[in-house]
């Protein structure tokens, strides 16, 4: 295939966001997004063997999402559950996989708590995402633990060329009020950018209480507003040290302060904290070899107070911290064949008011991977281990095969193996824990066929995944390796420019089910909807944009017994945008105009209808 004039261009998109960039095996043409996550190399959307998503900052400022949960609500493959509303906790589920088998990734960075597992999604601010790459399907043999699922790595905003400055304020429903600012500059030689910002909400009643007693809910019956505020920082900055070595160093702090219905016990507040700082090294060391290194910090830091009236009393404090190292090197060779090979370091640290026997171990991995193209063949295979301070030495592997129809149209198939680590409370939480437990285990397959042209593209998956060694409770309530899954599913995504209108589609049918033995068999995975979608159109009058999303999702159970069922919803979303001159943007939204009430997780409200306006201003 004749080289892509647009070549340059995307590489140089890659290396100023990928976490470990490197060359493609061919050039994406001007159709193609470009995609870093799914092989830890530089491909685009349509040469990927598994299912893959990229979600950038124009497609986020149009949807005029106010969270990371309402831009990834309704996505293929992605359930989601949420206690109380905007800031609360939420939980992330892909493909029907646990919340803690999906692996996030900040700039690169392996972010979540470690005593828990679970990444803080409500507190990424959305102003200071670039842009989302979500991959479908376990990437364990790239990335070690948690990959189960699949792997959504968030990018946040570097610098665009010369001078640029960008502000934005808001005001809506349930007292929001936000302020977001950026500065920054690209020159010949290197970069820099800054970013502040601000949301805060007074909300709404988190938890409807304990009407059915204790162990409902959240165990207490507390009607009052249940705020929340989040300050961010987002520092960013490059620079060139010759013409084939750059280095880079990011930062990123969200602090924020979370109310919810709670006990005195339990606390109903808290001071969170996620940070993500780090740094990486690029070097082109010949032509079609590179290499990359990355050193970095994460933390996700949680004390919990009971506040009456004007006092407050610290109950709980969860403090966790993430060492991360990593080396890459790609050497192409032959036509079109591309093998890397990394190093992985890992050392995680708990500290904790209730103390465990164990607050600290570490993890090396190691992985090689081939990419190779012959004609209209592609090929990709993988093998890691990974060396656990605790469990000790854990191997995955993936395959994937591709068939390129007429340049159009593409066959693919994968499967591939992954496994999760039990956590520090898995493992030594004081008086609920089993320091014996032994890692999570999955086989997944994939098959699709995708297809792109110009102003649409297609896609139909269909997967299995089987879990075994899942985590769960005996009939003693001692946590044991006991329980299984099978989940079953097909995903279906179209995106169209129609009579002027953009319209974009994405459909999920999931069958999750409990494969244990005993009573649950047979039961699906709890807070599952089998059915999920989403309707995205937007069309532009002028100086007007115009747009509205669907997003719906069936019914699910929010227990393993099944005896606890939540009715399934679909809400409208509305939003205008008036272009009032090449600087400044006026955006007015309405979100779940039908006032529809509907829940997540059993006895956690949700936003009925809400509305928000803002003016924004960045350097024509």
């Amino acid at each position: 295939m004749k080289p892509s004039p647009f070549r340059p261009l995307c590489l140089a998109m890659a290396a100023a966001l990928a976490p470990a960039s490197a060359f493609a095996l061919e050039a994406a043409t001007d159709l193609d997004q470009v995609v870093v996550t799914a092989t830890r190399t530089v491909q685009s959307v349509h040469e990927s063997l598994v299912p893959v998503q990229v979600i950038d900052r124009a497609a986020i400022e149009r949807s005029q999402a106010g969270s990371l949960q309402d831009l990834l609500r309704g996505r293929a493959g992605i359930n989601l559950s949420n206690q109380g509303g905007h800031g609360k906790v939420s939980a992330l589920m892909l493909r029907g996989t646990e919340s803690d088998h999906v692996l996030m990734l900040v700039d690169g960075m392996r972010i979540g708590a470690a005593s828990n597992g679970m990444p803080a999604l409500q507190d990424i601010p959305l102003d200071q995402v670039e842009r989302i790459e979500i991959v479908r399907g376990p990437r364990s043999s790239l990335y070690g633990s948690e990959a189960i699922g699949g792997v959504i790595q968030v990018f946040t905003r570097a610098a665009g060329d010369g001078l640029r400055q960008d502000l934005r304020i808001g005001v809506g429903s349930h007292g929001l009020r936000e302020a977001n600012a950026g500065l920054s500059y690209r020159g010949q030689g290197g970069w820099v950018a800054a970013r502040a910002g601000h949301r805060e909400e007074e909300g709404f009643n988190a938890c409807r209480g304990t009407a059915a007693g204790w162990g409902a809910g959240c165990y207490v019956d507390e009607p009052d507003r249940d705020g929340h505020r989040n300050t961010s920082l987002n520092l960013r900055g490059g620079m060139k040290l010759g013409e084939d070595v750059e280095v880079q160093a990011h930062l990123l702090d969200s602090a924020s302060r979370n109310e919810y219905d709670g006990s005195v016990f339990g606390g109903n507040e808290a001071d969170n904290l996620q940070q993500v700082v780090g740094g990486r090294l690029d070097w082109r060391i010949a032509e079609r070899v590179s290499l990359q290194a990355q050193l970095g910090r994460t933390r996700d830091d949680a004390h919990g107070y009971h506040r009456d009236g004007a006092s407050r009393t610290l109950v709980n404090v969860f403090r966790t911290r993430r060492d991360l190292a990593s080396l890459q090197l790609d050497a192409g060779f032959g036509a079109d064949q591309l093998l890397s090979a990394g190093l992985d370091w890992q050392d995680d640290h708990v500290a904790s008011a209730n103390g465990f026997d164990r607050d600290r171990r570490d993890n090396l991995g190691a992985f090689v991977e081939y990419q190779g193209r012959f004609g209209a063949h592609s090929l990709q295979a993988s093998v890691r281990n990974d060396d656990n301070a605790q469990f000790g030495d854990h191997a995955t592997g993936s395959l994937g095969y591709g068939f390129d129809l007429d340049g159009t149209w593409r066959l693919a198939a994968s499967a591939g193996t992954g496994f999760k680590a039990p956590t520090f409370n898995d493992l030594y939480y004081p008086g609920f824990s089993n320091p014996l437990l032994e890692p999570e285990e999955s086989r997944s397959v994939n098959l699709g066929v995708h297809g792109q042209g110009e102003g649409w593209s297609l896609g139909v998956d269909v997967f299995q995944t089987r879990i075994d060694e899942l985590i769960g409770y005996d009939t003693g309530f001692n946590l044991v390796n006991i329980d299984r899954a099978r989940i079953r599913g097909a995903e279906l995504t179209a995106a169209t420019a129609l009579a002027g209108f953009d319209l974009a589609l994405e459909l999920s049918w999931l069958d999750p089910r409990n494969d244990s033995d005993g009573l649950n068999d047979g039961n699906w995975l709890p807070r599952r909807a089998r059915r999920t979608g989403r309707i995205d159109v937007d069309r532009r009058f002028g100086v007007f944009n115009a747009g509205l999303s669907v997003t719906g999702a069936s019914n699910r159970y929010d227990d393993v017994a099944n005896t606890t069922r939540l009715g399934g919803y679909g809400l409208v979303d509305l939003r205008l945008e008036w272009t009032l001159s090449p600087a400044w943007t006026l955006q007015a939204k309405a979100n779940n105009v039908f006032d529809r009430s509907y829940e997540t997780a059993a006895w956690y409200n949700q936003p009925g209808r809400e509305y928000a306006l803002a003016l924004q201003y960045r350097t024509p």
